[in-house]
């Protein structure tokens, strides 16, 4: 009767301890969703049309591959002197996993009052992770005009709390 009981404590054990390496995945592993939201610009995009500005923006992903992001995003541009702009994109991200880096490219189009443009876009950033699921994530990106690069291409900084889950 000891056998049988010590027997079905390892059980136990052993398949509890199991069951915990499986949900300890890596953070930017296969099959996880992502939700963000950010502000970006705080006057500090350099573009010769625009003064003043600040922006909101919410991103949504799919990891379909370890450390591989698939991305849709919205967002809404405030500006101080002349017309908002509303914009709509995609892109795709890549984790550097050993630091928390992340490169990524995309495409965003952006609506004005009477001026629409394509804006393919780059980014640099880094995912600090505050627990397991939450991160802070400061990003640096480069926004190319292919209306106007002179007047409407420019770098800009961003900063969002991004939310990690199966």
């Amino acid at each position: 009767m000891k056998r049988f009981f010590l027997m079905t404590l390892c059980g136990f054990v052993f398949s509890l301890t199991g069951n915990a390496q499986i949900q300890d995945r890596p953070p930017f592993g296969m099959d996880k969703y992502y939700a963000s939201a950010s502000l970006s610009n705080f006057n500090l995009d350099y573009t010769k049309a625009e003064s003043l500005k600040m922006g909101f923006n919410a991103k949504g992903g799919y990891l379909f591959e370890d450390d591989w992001m698939v991305t849709a995003n919205l967002g809404y541009d405030w500006h101080k002197v002349g017309p908002n702009a509303l914009s709509a994109g995609a892109g795709i991200r890549y984790y550097i996993e050993q630091n928390g880096l992340y490169l990524g490219a995309g495409a965003n189009y952006v609506h004005r009052h009477k001026f629409d443009d394509f804006l393919p876009t780059v980014q640099l950033g880094y995912a600090y992770f505050l627990n397991r699921t939450v991160t802070l994530e400061p990003e640096v990106y480069y926004n190319l005009s292919l209306k106007d690069h002179v007047e409407y291409s420019g770098f800009g900084i961003r900063i969002g709390l991004g939310i990690y889950f199966e």
